[in-house]
Formats: structure tokens, sequence, C-alpha cells
């Protein structure tokens, strides 16, 4: 008896560990479409960005610009 249940605490430990991959491809999928989610932003509002940190950069005393 005691054999039968230790074979089912490893049946049901191995189940449980197939988890791990599963957990790892949602991870991917997220990080995936943040990337989508941050290109397209950037994509978008690009100009409008740098404007606004030229801006800044502008107001700032002993500054000059990147080339």
């Amino acid at each position: 008896m005691l054999v039968l249940i230790a074979h089912l605490q490893t049946w049901v430990g191995d189940r449980l560990d197939r988890d791990r991959g599963a957990t790892a491809v949602e991870y991917g999928l997220m990080v995936g479409l943040i990337a989508i989610a941050v290109i397209g932003v950037v994509a978008t509002f690009g100009e409008e960005l740098a404007g606004l940190f030229t801006g800044v950069t502008d107001q700032l005393p002993g500054t000059t610009p990147a080339p």
C-alpha cells in the first residue's frame, strides 16, 4: 500500500511539473506583447517624445545636445 501511495505522489508531482513549461510560454507571450506595445508607442509618438526631451534639455543650463 505504501508503494502505491509513493507511485501516486510521483505521478502527481510529474503532472504538476509540466506547468513550468506553460508558465514560461505565458511569460514569453507577455514579454512579446509588451515589446510590441512599446514599439507601437515609440513609432506613434517618437517625434513628439524627441521634441519633449529636446525642450527639457534646452531649458537646463550648461547642457549641450548630443550629436
